[in-house]
């Protein structure tokens, strides 16, 4: 099977959250053995998915220290197939489209993974390695980054250095913003959810539904799209606030700006204190956390603030809930962050709603004049591509083993902005390719 082949077979194999990754790891598993590499399955369960780590490395020596390439393989859930007008409506379809490669995780990051195992497949694998190159496939990127964690407690990495996919147009990235995941729960009041009962029950009712589109991106580049469920509540707050919430809902995770939401009202007022009263609220407290967050400006990155995705909207059967993202650079302290939220936490707490943190990651911030850094740096200029060191307004695996003492760049084909997290994701030919040719020179030049 060569590249091409591979990368299509790749992104046909769904790493959605629902799924999982453990067909991808094991494909590749079997992949890397077949070329020769020494593969531990690392197999584990996250909730109920079987999901799986994989550290490939060359040969069975010892070194002090490794030289770590790590790739997560899990993808965002696709969305509606029908907007992946580039697939055929099929976002497991690749399609290469002007020396592009149309499909989910084409970009972020199922290809990098082969980059980096093409690039140590060129190397002599039998070569006196002065550090020990390993190339990690990691799970749940996308929900928490568990496999990474389960790497660092199981003491599975002894790295020195790591070079963290991301797609970066080929540029290296030191720094990275911090990640927030909140849930919020908004029970009905026991009126209206006994109103909605009756109403679901009768021949012949009579409700107004609205549908509102927006265009999807990374939680963390909100102004590269249109919030769909932003404008669902910019038209709650027009309403009259004692309406009934017959259904909400709207996007297709926490961390995607949503596309699409609908809202289905009935126009009943009375209730103690109405699901739509509840949810304005709740969204004004927002709107003003975000207005806030514009005085925290750190120009390294863009956007240069602070940053809020509502990615989820569902409606319960006796309540509401919500899901999104924060996002905070290096320079907001954790004090401030905390106040942040505990203001969230207590106008949730007022119309009696249930406010969680389900994951907290800190910004992570390298040093730009390291040994590391000058060395890729280097190589790129003589690729004659781009030597700027640029940051990223998401956080990935970095932030993590950063706070092992592991030095981490990011790096990786394909565009973020406009690409990831929308049904056009794609990645060129050409771009793979000078990855896995920037890959094979940094391994060389580090671990030989």
């Amino acid at each position: 099977m060569d590249f091409i082949e591979s990368c299509r077979k790749l992104i046909s194999l769904d790493a959605s959250p629902e799924q999982g990754n453990y067909l991808v790891a094991q494909f590749l598993a079997e992949y890397a053995s077949d070329n020769g590499f020494l593969v531990e399955k690392l197999e584990e369960v996250s909730g109920d998915k079987k999901q799986m780590n994989l550290i490939i490395t060359p040969t069975n020596q010892k070194t002090e220290f490794d030289f770590m390439l790590q790739t997560h393989l899990d993808t965002p859930d696709p969305g509606p197939f029908g907007l992946w007008n580039k697939t055929g409506s099929n976002p497991f379809d690749a399609h290469i489209i002007d020396g592009n490669i149309y499909g989910l995780g084409a970009a972020d990051t199922k290809l990098d993974f082969l980059c980096k195992l093409e690039a140590l497949n060129r190397i002599d694998k039998n070569s006196n390695w002065k550090v020990l190159p390993k190339i990690v496939a990691t799970y749940g990127e996308e929900t928490g980054m568990n496999g990474a964690l389960k790497l660092i407690r199981k003491n599975k990495i002894k790295a020195k250095y790591a070079l963290i996919g991301e797609p970066s147009d080929l540029h290296i990235i030191t720094s990275g913003k911090g990640l927030a995941s909140v849930e919020i729960h908004i029970p009905f009041g026991e009126d209206e959810k006994k109103y909605r009962i009756e109403h679901n029950l009768k021949e012949s009712t009579s409700t107004v539904s609205k549908i509102f589109n927006g265009k999807s991106a990374h939680s963390s580049t909100p102004q590269m799209g249109e919030s769909a469920i932003k404008k669902l509540f910019e038209y709650l707050l027009k309403m009259p606030s004692d309406i009934t919430i017959m259904e909400i809902d709207g996007g297709v995770n926490f961390n995607t700006v949503p596309a699409n939401s609908i809202l289905e009202i009935d126009f009943v007022p009375g209730h103690r204190i109405s699901m739509a009263k509840k949810l304005t609220t709740i969204y004004k407290a927002i709107c003003d956390l975000e207005d806030k967050f514009l005085q925290f400006q750190d120009e390294e990155f863009q956007p240069s603030s602070p940053t809020l995705n509502i990615g989820l909207v569902r409606t319960k059967e006796d309540s509401i809930f919500i899901s999104g993202t924060c996002r905070i650079p290096p320079s907001v302290s954790n004090e401030i962050y905390e106040g942040w939220m505990k203001e969230l936490a207590l106008v949730c707490q007022s119309v009696e709603a249930e406010f969680r943190i389900t994951d907290y990651k800190r910004p992570f911030k390298g040093d730009k004049g390291s040994e590391f850094v000058q060395i890729c740096q280097s190589q790129l200029k003589k690729m004659n591509l781009p030597e700027k060191i640029i940051t990223i307004p998401s956080t990935n695996e970095a932030s993590i083993f950063a706070r092992t003492g592991i030095e981490c760049i990011c790096f990786g084909a394909g565009k973020r902005e406009g690409n990831i997290h929308t049904p056009s994701e794609h990645v060129s030919i050409e771009s793979l390719q000078k990855a896995t040719d920037f890959y094979e020179k940094i391994i060389q030049k580090v671990c030989l």
